[in-house]
């Protein structure tokens, strides 16, 4: 056995194709490479994302629904990109060599926008604070930037993440109890760059500089990639097994189909499914049987069961889990992409809505409108250790759930929370108004006699609610994702906030065009003080509280995975095996269970 030779159990290998040492690799000691490229990246990514609606508006002179816009537009893009570089790193190159290939793009990309902002004749001229509009070249040039940029983080974001968790191996009981708190620490330190980011960077941007704060993050990621490879001979690599991932998706479907008018067996051990010896001898994980989406059980339904000699070569069980979890993350992903709207509007017209505000801290010193994300990311950095320290163990001791509270229970509670943060809102920006009204002020850069700080509630509520939702969703898609599949399941998440960048953008194009259509008065208007923001986020309070709604019934619907290590075929999953077990009516065909309880069931409503 491999544990007796000192290699790993899960399979894993160095970069040279060998058994990994489990003495000498994974762990926490290999993660220590990896967390440093995260903060560095986190804090360019912030400090581009955090003030890029100023530079747009003040430097290319964009007006705000443009300006919001093309924030969305490229933040969707640097979340959705990912999907490509998932399938790429889950098909053929792996991980780490695709990690690798993507970064020397996000490298490029930022020494290109740091030129863009830099040199004189790539950038607008500005005198006396004032620019003078930028040329097609320069605007062309500053947006090549930005989406090479977007192109590098597809193949980084969706694999530095799974490539950490790979550090971990599942079938040793000390490893996988560390696995349980790596994802928390994964974001503290992402977290930490990006509160740089907000607080540090966005102020050199506005006072010292544009260059100076995009050279910074700059120089940061390529000292980080120089660490990072540093750390090559400690890490390990998951070995890919199949190099077409997703065709199993589509080889159950299509069975599924042509199968459809077949009765399925009702005892789901005569569908079809290959011994255990194969899942030891391949190394491969077996998915139990599942009720969620049995229309698709079809496809596993052996020839011998049915009189037809056109019946395809069946699925395995295993292959038809698979699809169904596919399936199943998607539509928990489904309910994801408005609390993802309800995000995006940090970059956006929460620093829009700052701008307008009283900004002095202290008789001289004003602080950046976007400068206010950095408590998004303090309340983070303080509730991560909490969460993970006091709040698990609290809650373990009473659920007997291993992770404290199901991943589902996690992302409803952080939904929750966001809920309260954009009624916040909703409740500042009619303060805000009432004051505009009683003191007469209808010009777009006067200043409204109102605390900047009135909006710290709404940015503390959101860091908060990221650690339940933002943490708990990369944890979930990464957990319930198919073997094969870690990367291109991982996607899920960012892919969420990418579409959810891009829907706001649209809700703020259609939501213009309509409240402004026959002279009428935009609620995001150019002039966010003759604006109605207020309506904006009410209308985004009511979606968020039917998508609340949507989720728990998604989250009722859900079966957790289910799956047997390589060798014993004793379920691997305790949480998951509680659930399944329960949901099946306690059938006997799960090993090492604890006691089923409603916790293992989804969300707890």
């Amino acid at each position: 056995m491999d544990d007796a030779k000192g290699y790993t159990q899960d399979g894993t290998v160095d970069l040279h194709g060998q058994p990994a040492l489990a003495a000498k690799t994974g762990k926490w000691k290999a993660c220590a490479f990896l967390v440093g490229y995260e903060a560095f990246e986190r804090m360019a990514f912030y400090g581009i994302a955090s003030n890029l609606v100023v530079y747009l508006t003040t430097q290319l002179h964009e007006d705000t629904v443009s300006s919001v816009r093309n924030v969305n537009n490229w933040s969707g893009s640097v979340w959705i990109t990912p999907i490509l570089g998932a399938y790429i790193a889950d098909s053929y190159l792996g991980r780490f060599w695709t990690f690798t290939i993507s970064s020397l793009i996000y490298v490029i990309g930022m020494v290109l926008l740091t030129m863009a902002v830099s040199i004189k004749f790539l950038k607008p001229t500005c005198e006396n604070g004032v620019c003078n509009k930028a040329s097609t070249t320069q605007i062309a040039f500053f947006y090549t930037s930005l989406y090479t940029i977007a192109m590098g983080a597809g193949g980084t974001k969706p694999n530095i993440s799974t490539f950490g968790a790979d550090q971990f191996d599942d079938f040793n009981p000390d490893e996988k109890k560390l696995k349980a708190s790596f994802f928390n620490w994964w974001m503290f330190s992402a977290f930490t760059g990006a509160l740089f980011a907000t607080l540090g960077l966005v102020y050199i941007q506005e006072n010292l500089g544009w260059g100076l704060g995009y050279g910074i993050p700059t120089v940061g990621i390529i000292f980080s990639l120089i660490i990072f490879y540093v750390g090559t001979p400690t890490y390990r690599h998951k070995v890919r097994r199949a190099t077409r991932p997703a065709g199993d998706f589509l080889r159950v479907v299509s069975t599924a189909f042509a199968n459809a008018k077949l009765r399925v067996p009702s005892d789901s051990s005569e569908l079809y499914e290959l011994d255990q010896q194969y899942y030891v001898s391949t190394r491969k994980r077996r998915v139990h049987h599942s009720p969620m989406f049995r229309f698709l059980d079809t496809a596993a339904i052996k020839k011998d069961n049915v009189n037809s000699t056109t019946t395809r070569q069946p699925c395995t069980v295993t292959q038809v889990e698979g699809t169904k979890l596919v399936l199943g993350m998607a539509m928990i992903w489904a309910v994801t992409l408005i609390p993802s709207t309800i995000w995006a509007q940090i970059n956006t017209l929460f620093v829009k809505q700052g701008t307008t505000l009283d900004r002095r801290v202290g008789p001289t010193f004003q602080i950046p409108a976007a400068s206010l994300g950095g408590f998004v990311t303090l309340s983070m950095l303080i509730s991560v250790p909490m969460y993970d320290r006091y709040f698990v163990p609290f809650m373990q001791r009473r659920t007997q759930n291993p992770r404290g509270i199901t991943m589902l229970t996690r992302l409803g509670i952080g939904f929750l929370i966001q809920i309260l943060a954009i009624a916040i809102a909703y409740l500042v920006e009619v303060k805000r108004m009432r004051v505009i009204a009683s003191h007469g002020i209808t010009r777009g850069g006067e200043v409204v006699p109102m605390s900047i700080f009135n909006l710290l509630p709404q940015y503390v509520l959101l860091g908060v609610a990221d650690v339940f939702n933002a943490i708990g969703l990369l944890e979930f898609f990464y957990d319930q994702s198919p073997e094969d599949m870690q990367s291109l399941g991982t996607t899920f998440f960012t892919s969420g906030i990418g579409v959810g960048n891009f829907l706001n953008s649209f809700l703020v194009t259609v939501v213009d065009k309509v409240t402004g259509r026959n002279g009428g008065k935009s609620w995001i208007g150019k002039n966010v003080n003759d604006s109605h923001l207020d309506y904006y986020y009410g209308f985004l309070l009511l979606l968020s509280a039917v998508n609340l709604g949507a989720f728990l019934l998604a989250s009722r619907k859900y079966v957790y995975k289910v799956e047997s290590a390589a060798e014993g075929g004793g379920c691997n999953n305790k949480e998951a095996a509680a659930g399944a077990a329960q949901l099946e009516g306690g059938k006997g065909l799960l090993l090492d269970v604890v006691p089923p309880t409603a916790a293992h069931l989804g969300l707890q409503v």
